[in-house]
Parts: C-alpha cells; sequence; structure tokens
C-alpha cells in the first residue's frame, strides 16, 4: 500500500503503545494480586481504567480546541510514561499493605490520558491516507491490533514466569518511550484550532456533528446497540459460560477468548485483501457482519457443545470485524477531517459509558435469568443493528 510514511509512524507507536498497555495491566494485577490475595482488589483495575477513560471522553474536546493533535497525541504518552515510571519507583521502594491503593491513582492518570488518545489516533488516518485507500489502512491498523491483542495477554503471562513483575513495568517504559519516539516522527496535521469558542461550545462541538450528520446519527443508535451486546464477551461471563453451560474446563475459556480475536483477525486480513470488494459493498458488510454476528451469538448461546463454540467464536469474531471496519471508513468521510477528533471522542464518550454500565447489568441479568439468555439478548440486539442498517441502506452506500 502506497500511503505516506507519518501512517507507518503513527502504526508502529500505536503498536509499541497498546502492547505496553496490556503488559502494565498484567504487571499490575500480579502486583496487587500478590500483595493482597484479593480477587475483588484486582477487578477494580478494570473498573478504574473504564471509569477514567469515560471521565476523559467528556473532557477532551477541550483539550483538541486548544492544542494541535500531534502536540496532544505526542504529550499523552509522554505523560503516560512518565506516570509509569513513577510506578515502577512506588513499588520498588515504597508500596507496602497500607498504601497499595496508590497505584489506583497511577492507573486512573494512565487511563486519562489514553482516553485522550484514542480518537486522535483515529483522526489521523484520513490525513495521513488517500481516500482510496482508508479500508486497507484501517484493515492493517486492525490487523495489527488484534494480533497484539492475541498474543500480548499470553505473553505478558509467560514473561511473569521469568521475570518480576516490576522489571515487566521497566520494559513497558521502554516500550512507551519508543512510542514516544515514533510519534513525534509524525507530521503535524492542518487540524483548526478554534481558541476562542466558548467552553460549552467546545464540549458539545462533537455532538453537534453528530447531529448534523444522518450517517453519524444512525451510527451511534448501532453502537449503544453494539456495546451493549458486546458486554456478553467480558471475561468473567465467558468464563460463567463455559464452566455453567458447556461444563468444560478453564482452558477452554482461553480458547474461546483467543478463537474470538482470531476471528477479528481474519476479518481484518479479509479487508486488506479484498479492500475493493469492501469498498464497494460496504452496505451488505455492515448489514450481513451484524445480522450473521447475531444469529451466531443465538447459536453460541444454546450450545452444549465446547468445539462448537469455539468455531462460533471465532464466526462471532470475524463478522463483527467485516461490518466495524467499513462502519469505520465511512465514519471517516462523513464529516471533514477537522471535526474527526471531536466526533470520535463523543462516540468514545458514548462506548465507554455505555459498556459500564450494560456490564453491570449483563451480571444482574446471568444471575437471574441464567448465563445463556445473556447471551440471547445480546444476539437479539446485534439483529436490531442490522435492521437500523437495513432501513437506512442508502447512507452507506
Amino acid at each position: 500500500m502506497k500511503v505516506n510514511k507519518n501512517f507507518w509512524f503513527l502504526t508502529i507507536g500505536q503498536s509499541l503503545a497498546n502492547l505496553g498497555d496490556i503488559f502494565y495491566v498484567v504487571s499490575v494485577i500480579s502486583i496487587l494480586y500478590q500483595m493482597t490475595q484479593s480477587a475483588t482488589v484486582t477487578a477494580f483495575v478494570p473498573f478504574t481504567i473504564t471509569t477514567a477513560m469515560f471521565v476523559s471522553s467528556i473532557l477532551t474536546p477541550l483539550a483538541i480546541g486548544k492544542w494541535r493533535l500531534k502536540t496532544l497525541l505526542v504529550g499523552t504518552q509522554i505523560g503516560k510514561t512518565i506516570l509509569l515510571i513513577g510506578l515502577g519507583i512506588f513499588v520498588l521502594f515504597f508500596l507496602q499493605k497500607t498504601n497499595y491503593f496508590f497505584i489506583f491513582f497511577i492507573l486512573a492518570g494512565i487511563a486519562f490520558l489514553d482516553g485522550c488518545a484514542n480518537p486522535i489516533l483515529r483522526t489521523f488516518l484520513p490525513y495521513y491516507v488517500v481516500d482510496d485507500q482508508l479500508v486497507r489502512a484501517n484493515s492493517i491498523v486492525e490487523s495489527i491490533g488484534q494480533i497484539i491483542q492475541i498474543g500480548a495477554w499470553l505473553f505478558g503471562a509467560l514473561l511473569l514466569l521469568v521475570i518480576s513483575a516490576i522489571q515487566l513495568v521497566w520494559l513497558v517504559s521502554g516500550l512507551f518511550l519508543l512510542s514516544c519516539l515514533f510519534l513525534c516522527f509524525i507530521s503535524h496535521v492542518h487540524h483548526a484550532e478554534e481558541k476562542e469558542e466558548k467552553l460549552w461550545d467546545l464540549l458539545t462541538k462533537g455532538w453537534k456533528s453528530i447531529v448534523a450528520t444522518p450517517l453519524l446519527r444512525k451510527v451511534i443508535q448501532m453502537d449503544i446497540l453494539e456495546t451493549i451486546a458486546g458486554a456478553v464477551w467480558i471475561a468473567a461471563i465467558v468464563y460463567i459460560f463455559v464452566e455453567q453451560a458447556l461444563h468444560a474446563g478453564e482452558q477452554w475459556w482461553g480458547l474461546i477468548n483467543g478463537s474470538f480475536f482470531i476471528g477479528l483477525l481474519i476479518g481484518s486480513i479479509f479487508c486488506v485483501k479484498f479492500q475493493r470488494v469492501v469498498e464497494h459493498c460496504k452496505y451488505y458488510f455492515i448489514f450481513g457482519g451484524s445480522l450473521l454476528g447475531g444469529v451466531l451469538t443465538v447459536l453460541f448461546g444454546i450450545t452444549s457443545q465446547p468445539v462448537i463454540a469455539l468455531i462460533l467464536s471465532a464466526g462471532i469474531g470475524l463478522f463483527s470485524q467485516l461490518k466495524n471496519i467499513p462502519q469505520q471508513t465511512a465514519i471517516q468521510r462523513s464529516v471533514s477531517t477537522d471535526k474527526l477528533a471531536t466526533v470520535y471522542t463523543s462516540l468514545g464518550t458514548v462506548a465507554t459509558g455505555v459498556f459500564g454500565i450494560s456490564s453491570l447489568l449483563i451480571g444482574i441479568l446471568a444471575d437471574l435469568f441464567g448465563i445463556r439468555v445473556v447471551f440471547l439478548i445480546s444476539g437479539f440486539l446485534l439483529a436490531m443493528v442490522s435492521l437500523i442498517a437495513f432501513k437506512n441502506k442508502q447512507l452507506f452506500v
């Protein structure tokens, strides 16, 4: 793919940061569990991260209105690096059973900066990639992301067998520094910095773009339903499904999670290989991906065979990605590039908030009605997403 070298600097920098993010969470969970032997304490790690990213996504438009995008992106990564080094120093010299809660403040700080960086990363692609290469560029970024997701959790756990958790923190600090270096090489983009705008205008800028754009209004409806449906795939719910519905060992929990990400990866590779097909048939991939993903989720919810569940999990990941990549491309083309950062921030605010609430609700529903029911609900919600796409075909075509 013939693209601006900025694309590769951005992708490598982002990949190193993503790899580091997973490794440092693995190390923090290990440190906290070894110290407290409490599952509740370790469960607060993802809760802290999600909460901080939600707050960040609300406030990020203020920063986008004041500073250049590259400055924000590099600045947040430098900030994450400083906080992580601070975490390493704290754990090495000051950590005790009476003050371990300070770790959560550092976690919240890193997640807050991540919440600012994530929408900016997505915004850069249309600046660096020509329009007819957007599908392929999004596919490459997603492929690399899924490879990292598949390997990083397993590799991070294996690393803890040969090095200590604090040594893993120092390794992540090195990855973050490399990420900063690559991101420094990307070029500034001509993003409108409207410094005279009022506070309320900056906070609501992304929402105004969504309300004014028919496609984005439908996308946010689809995202809400998809986010609720996706809550069934959190580790705790899948673990319970394996135990109660499949009556299988813990290894199947890891295998089913891994097969889901493999499905995502295959979907990304397909979009890279057949970008023109995906480009010209965006609507069919968005509609079909949602519908088939819903059907497979229902089948997953009623099966009692671990092998079949494994295959269905991969299929759900595949169709999810075949829908998401053309949808991302449609979003990137729906508004001018200078509005994309605030649009992604607003979409991220909805996704993070809805996911946090729906994760709790899914757990309650699973306790009340059984683990299979939540997967049936998830499949129904995905079918509703396909219905929205079907009724608004002209927007995606």
